[in-house]
């Protein structure tokens, strides 16, 4: 069995978890709208979380605390505050805003956005939120109780201390070039010239994270081959794009180590891309908030946190890391192919 179709399997296991208490965080910029989005929320305004006796997934309680924690200093109004005037316990405000509750009352997601002038089609994506099953491994469909354009992967993705991935096609993301990106959202017929644009923006706005002057986000990337021959938009694009590549990797929060075709298959499987977010540790073996791998689909997205599937991801990049060439000879071919793509005529 392949390790999507194992983790696909296991998204829905419940498994109890401890977690110690991490302190309240500064609030993040996290997810974003993409175009304006309509939901259609159900008409139970009670409606709460599942809870079937056991912890499952934090994660979109975690998504939904950053962003009531964030709106509600916006909004200027201290914890205590905001608690007296949603007439709720300080407590249970501290609770939800560090994604602890197990049962959410949409009413109170409801009213706390009231209260802290949170935009209607954001609202509704944080109802949708608070609405999530309790599950380890969360599938989200899009459109499925979140608006189809919000984006629940930026947000985990700003929150990030440590991000590792293995990108057998593509360039990475957080490394590619608006160019490189203007070239993949070209084929994307479906999408206005506007539409197009707002996302390449949006992806050189996620990127900050690496670049930025204070804690950049630590970059473990590997990536196959097969991306630096195949060609995005033109060649003078590509010469562009490794070129930034190999500078990025000189960076000392960036690795970057290519995979050659000659390393065939290790581990004796193909992996799928995957995305390993890690937090951080609030103390020494305890981590800020348990790692997340991240899978793409066309149809929805799968995020796990089962903490032995996440073991068996990880191993996984080991086994094509070691497989991979070192940083300074990866550097060495991406400076090779970007003579050669900027000497063809």
């Amino acid at each position: 069995m392949t390790h999507l179709a194992a983790a696909t399997r296991g998204a829905n296991r419940g498994h109890r978890e401890n977690r110690p208490e991490s302190p309240e965080r500064a609030p993040v910029q996290v997810g974003a709208f993409l175009r304006n989005g309509e939901l259609d929320l159900p008409e139970s305004e009670d409606a709460m979380t599942q809870v079937n006796g056991e912890a499952g997934s934090t994660l979109p309680r975690r998504q939904l605390g950053r962003y009531l924690l964030e709106w509600r200093s916006r909004a200027g109004y201290t914890q205590a505050k905001a608690a007296q005037l949603l007439e709720i316990g300080a407590t249970s405000l501290g609770r939800l805003e560090k994604g602890e509750n197990s049962r959410i009352k949409s009413r109170d997601i409801q009213a706390a956005c009231d209260l802290y002038g949170v935009p209607e089609d954001l609202t509704a994506a944080l109802v949708g939120l608070a609405r999530q099953a309790n599950v380890k491994n969360w599938w989200h469909q899009y459109g499925d109780l979140i608006p189809k354009d919000f984006d629940v992967y930026v947000g985990l993705e700003a929150a990030a201390a440590k991000i590792v991935t293995y990108q057998p096609e593509l360039v990475p993301g957080l490394l590619q070039i608006a160019d490189y990106d203007r070239a993949l959202a070209a084929s994307r017929s479906h999408d206005t010239e506007d539409e197009r644009e707002r996302r390449v923006q949006l992806k050189m706005q996620r990127q900050r994270i690496v670049t930025r002057k204070t804690r950049p986000v630590t970059l473990d990337v590997v990536v196959g081959e097969a991306a630096l021959r195949r060609i995005a938009g033109s060649r003078r694009i590509m010469a562009a794009q490794l070129r930034h590549l190999a500078d990025q990797s000189t960076e000392d929060n960036v690795e970057v180590r290519i995979l050659p075709f000659a390393a065939g298959f290790p581990n004796g499987v193909s992996m799928p891309p995957f995305v390993v977010l890690h937090y951080g540790q609030a103390a020494p073996g305890e981590p800020v908030e348990p790692s997340v791998v991240f899978l793409e689909g066309i149809v929805g997205n799968l995020y796990i946190e089962d903490s032995d599937d996440v073991a068996s991801f990880l191993r996984s990049y080991d086994g094509i890391r070691d497989a991979a060439l070192d940083t300074s000879g990866s550097r060495q071919l991406l400076r090779q192919l970007a003579r050669e793509y900027g000497s063809a005529p």
